[in-house]
């Protein structure tokens, strides 16, 4: 019996389009340019881990079946290695213009992280759209819609992926569980679904990581794994600076830094994520958000750590007077 030691992201990846969740009114036009055989060059956008790729894959595995080949029915690249101009009128150009074969209407070519490619070489590209469309069809897939030139936009047709809401992630997760005999608490989903910001991807990456240290999963060892602190340890060092108590805050921020072994930047994005839950007056939360830009940008130019957060504390602290 062979053992699939593929990563989990890969193992559990939807084979076709009805297992690919959220995306109910995109999958049903897709479906529809199968069952018709014929489809114009897409452009698949949104955030990352929404089933851009995969929607892809899908639709090569039912367009063609058991014909499905790479170099000849269909052609998967990353634009953001393959994105010179040289590799547009060359490697994609001979693939775009030889025939596909008699019994397949099309062949597909998936350019994925196409906003990625250089100026030039989308020029190129939009060439050898219009020029073989007879021959194969395009789907782009990026993060940023808008940083495709308007040229290629209006010879395609544009789905926008939306982030996965958090119902879905969870069944997602669990059946994941299921399958690797994994038990995985509910304070413990909740923060996997938390952490992983509506990305699918990044959820079972965390899941995966998780499983490899303990079989029964839990809110902590979640945080751990993903570099995240617990809401009520941020929720702690931030009442106790806005109390005035300067060392006791600073005191708890270094224990929080040496259990969870994060960088400056994490620790800001964690603080962030909290402020708005406070029970303070929205003029201190407003006052909190000017501070953490200021101190994300400080650490952005090579401000040191340790001494831009204790910095940080200090000025919350002295925002104590104005509660």
């Amino acid at each position: 019996m062979s053992i699939d030691n593929r990563p989990w992201v890969e193992k559990y990846r939807p084979r076709d389009l009805d297992e690919i969740v959220n995306q109910k009114g995109i999958i049903k036009r897709l479906k529809q340019f199968i069952k018709d055989k014929s489809m114009p060059h897409l452009i698949f956008a949104g955030p990352a881990g929404t089933g851009k790729t995969t929607s892809a894959l899908a639709i090569v595995r039912e367009l063609y079946g058991r014909q499905m080949a790479v170099n000849t029915t269909y052609l998967e690249l990353n634009a953001s290695d393959a994105r010179g101009i040289d590799v547009i009128r060359t490697y994609i150009k001979d693939f775009a213009k030889a025939r596909p074969p008699v019994d397949i209407p099309f062949k597909i070519l998936i350019l994925d992280e196409a906003d990625n490619m250089t100026s030039p070489a989308q020029q190129a590209l939009r060439r050898t759209m219009e020029n073989y469309t007879k021959n194969c069809r395009m789907i782009l897939i990026c993060n940023y819609s808008n940083k495709i030139i308007p040229p290629i936009q209006s010879r395609c047709v544009v789905f926008r992926f939306s982030s996965l809401n958090n119902e879905d992630i969870k069944e997602r997760v669990k059946f994941i569980a299921k399958e690797e005999n994994i038990t995985i608490s509910p304070d413990g989903l909740n923060a996997l679904v938390e952490v992983s910001k509506g990305d699918c991807r990044r959820a079972i990456n965390y899941l995966q990581s998780c499983g490899t240290i303990s079989k029964k999963i839990d809110q902590e060892l979640i945080f751990r794994v993903a570099g995240e602190v617990p809401p009520d340890k941020i929720k702690e060092i931030l009442n106790t600076a806005l109390e005035g108590q300067l060392n006791f805050s600073l005191k708890l921020l270094e224990d929080t830094v040496k259990d969870y072994g994060l960088a400056g930047i994490n620790i800001i994005k964690n603080i962030h994520r909290e402020i708005y839950d406070l029970n303070i007056s929205e003029y201190l939360k407003i006052e909190l958000s000017k501070l953490l830009a200021e101190f994300e940008y400080r650490l952005s130019q090579g401000g040191t750590e340790e001494i831009q957060l204790q910095a940080l504390l200090a000025n919350i602290v002295m925002l104590h007077d104005t509660k």
